[in-house]
This record gives structure tokens, sequence and C-alpha cells, in this order.
């Protein structure tokens, strides 16, 4: 494990935001399954893109890197020679697992870490509604038997949005038509959006009935166009709290309008009364001294943990609810949050469901953990800004699942990283 000791030193500055992962993964994904070649451009090739890619072209895909973009040379689906390596990118499984019942024979797929365990269950239970053969020990590797399916399947709403952003890929492939019904409250309807928007550019129409029942026609093309993918509000979230708590940070590359979920760090921040304002498309997050509120964990799970290091030293209390789902991402983010921030003299607690913080006017410093988890590692890194002494982060490597060249950035705004 890599550590690194970051020092107590405000950052600013103007900074172009990275990709957005959620948009990459799906333009990837879309552009191999149109029948002409399309360049997907503005990609960070993070360890979760990497292994989307890899994962394409086991099923056949031809994928042709450059510096921040992939030419794609769609071919005929054929199931893997060899086990698809999901790495620790929970979309990658999500979204891949669906396209195995698009080719004929067995695709095994494995995974590392955290990710040999995160639930699959929802796909084995369609699975075994619709008689697709596969084999499953409680955890990765998974082996499915590709079978095309139609009809009527369901899906929790409670689950990841991936499971019906992995289905609302290949159905549309299908021979007959196929209803997707939403048991309960869809709660992750920002992610489907985004995943709805991107077939829509493709010419792929899937028909939403209020988010309760998804109609997917069957025999559909996907229609072949670039795509130029859109900053990332996920990472941003990290230099708008650090300009919240630090210096001034000016960032170029995000959609004001965007479907991007995370996007609601800006509602959140607003709601802490923050200073943020837009100066045409760039996003200017200016120093404040915000305040405490209730922000609502259920849909915007990536970005919680720097939230919470903002709530640390913000006044008054912050309470974060609905969170059930922080305990299956790359760590427990509702124990790796409170365990590490209090390490820095955060005054934090676990709920059943979430946080409670009393804000404090300054961290302390210290020694902490990524544990292995890519937004932990950076919620650490932008709460060194607000810290008394250095912060020493073991486990720093673990950016490189989303945001390779984050401690590249963070110096460019002026911090000071030590290995």
């Amino acid at each position: 494990m890599k550590s690194i000791k970051i020092l107590s030193k405000k950052i600013g500055g103007d900074l172009r935001v990275p990709p957005s992962k959620s948009d990459s993964h799906r333009a990837l994904i879309s552009a191999s399954l149109c029948r002409a070649d399309s360049t997907v451009s503005n990609l960070i090739f993070s360890e979760d893109i990497k292994a989307t890619i890899n994962a394409l072209r086991a099923f056949g895909v031809d994928l042709d890197e450059q510096e921040d973009s992939v030419r794609i040379k769609p071919k005929p689906l054929v199931a893997p020679q060899t086990e698809v390596d999901c790495n620790e990118s929970g979309s990658t499984l999500r979204f891949m697992i669906p396209m195995s019942l698009l080719v004929d024979g067995k695709t095994t797929f494995t995974g590392r870490n955290r990710l040999v365990e995160r639930p699959i269950d929802d796909f084995l239970h369609i699975f075994d509604a619709k008689q697709v053969e596969y084999r499953y020990d409680g955890k990765l590797p998974l082996t499915v038997v590709g079978k095309a399916i139609d009809g009527s399947v369901s899906l929790s709403g409670n689950v990841s949005s991936q499971y019906y952003s992995g289905l609302f890929f290949i159905l549309p492939l299908m021979e007959h038509d196929t209803e997707v019904i939403v048991e309960g409250e869809l709660e992750s309807k920002g992610y489907v959006d985004m995943t709805l928007n991107t077939l829509k550019k493709h010419n792929i129409e899937v028909i939403n009935e209020d988010y309760k029942r998804f109609i997917i026609k069957g025999n559909q093309e996907y229609e072949t166009t670039d795509y130029v993918v859109e900053g990332d509000y996920s990472n941003a979230a990290f230099w708008i709290v650090a300009g919240q708590i630090s210096d001034e940070i000016r960032l170029k590359g995000l959609h004001k309008e965007s479907l991007q979920r995370d996007s609601q760090v800006i509602d959140v921040i607003n709601e802490m009364k923050g200073g943020l304002n837009w100066e045409g498309d760039m996003l200017i997050s200016t120093p404040t001294r915000t305040h405490g509120t209730t922000i609502d964990a259920s849909e915007i799970p990536d970005i919680i943990p720097i939230l919470c290091v903002l709530a640390s030293v913000s006044e008054g209390r912050t309470r974060v609810i609905n969170g059930q789902r922080l305990r299956i991402k790359e760590s427990d983010r509702i124990k790796s949050t409170v365990s590490e921030l209090s390490k820095l003299g955060a005054d934090i607690i676990e709920t059943e469901d979430g946080m409670i913080i009393n804000g404090v006017s300054k961290l302390e410093g210290g020694s902490v953990s990524s544990w292995n988890d890519h937004r932990i590692a950076m919620a650490m890194a932008i709460a060194s800004t607000v810290c008394e002494q250095p912060v020493i982060i073991d486990g720093a490597e673990a950016v490189k699942k989303s945001y390779p060249h984050f401690y590249d950035d963070f110096a460019r705004l002026g911090g000071d990283c030590r290995e």
C-alpha cells in the first residue's frame, strides 16, 4: 500500500474537471452495440474505465485507445474465451452481466477485493424466472449461459440503478418486446435517466411510464454517433468542497444542466448556505462558512464522504440519512467516513443509515486509511486543507479507480503531496 503525506495548506485556482466515469461507461457500451465505427472522446483511462474496455474486448469488440479517446469498431459479439475480469468496478460487472445474454455459450465474470462479494441477487432472480442457466456460489466468479429473454422482468426499486442500465443496453436487441417492472419506489432515477439519455442519442427507445414500468421494443438498432463525454460531477465535488473550505476554485468542463445525479452537490451546498455561482460555463466555489443541514444519501452515495468533510467544519449539526447503500460500496462508507474523519478530529458518529456530524472550526490532522476506496482517499486529501497538522493517507493509490491524476491536480492547485 502506498502512503502519501499532505501538508496542511490551502489550495485554489483554475481547473478543468475530469471526464464523467458514469457517462464514459455508458458511451463505450452503447458505441460497442452499434453496427458502424464511432469515436468516444474526452475519456479518462481510470481503472474502472479500463475494466469496461477490457470486458468489451473480451466480447469481441475492437477498441483502439488514443490519448483521450477510443475508436470503437463493433463486431458480432462472441462468448469470451477467458474470464471477464471486472477488477473492482461494480458498474462494469452489472453492465456486462446482461451482455452475456446476447452471446451463445458461457461467460464467466470475476472481480477483485470487495467486488467479489457485492450483491448481484436481482440478476439471479431474473435468471431463475427466465430459465437462464448460471453458476454462482454466493460470490464471484459468476458463470452465465447465454439465452435470449423477453416478456416481463421485475427489479426492486431500491437496488443500484446499474441493474436497470445493464438491462436497458441489451433488451432493445432482443427479438421480442420486454417490460421491466419496478417493485416499489425507484431510488436512483438520476442514473437511469443518464442511461436513457445515452440510448436516445443512439436512437434507442425505452418507454418510461413514470419510473413504475419501462417498455422496450425488440429488434431495435443502435444508430452510430460520435460521443463526447461530459465533465464529472462526482469528482468535481471534491474541488467544489475544497473551494468552500480553502481558497476559491474555478472549475471548467461541467454541464450546468447535467443529468448526473451528483450534480446535486450544488443543491446541497446551496442548502448549507455555501458560496457557489456560475460565470458562463465556469463554476466558481468561494470560501464560505457553511451551515449544517440534512443530506439524503439515497441517490448520491459517491459524494457523501466529501460532503461529510464539509459538514465537519460547518456551523451546527448535519444529518446524513437514507444511506443504506453506502454500506455496499468500495468500502462501508458509513464506517469508513466516520472512522477516518474521527481520526482527524471531526465530531461524527455512525447511525444505522447514515451519520450525525457536529461541526468544528478546524480539524487536527493525523494518519488515516483509504480503506482501498477512492472516494475516501480523495476526501481525506481535501480534508487536509483545513487541518492544523499534515495528513498521511495509507492506501493513497486507491484514487486510480476513478481519478488517476487526482494528486497531480491537487498539486496544480497548490497542494503539497509527498510520498
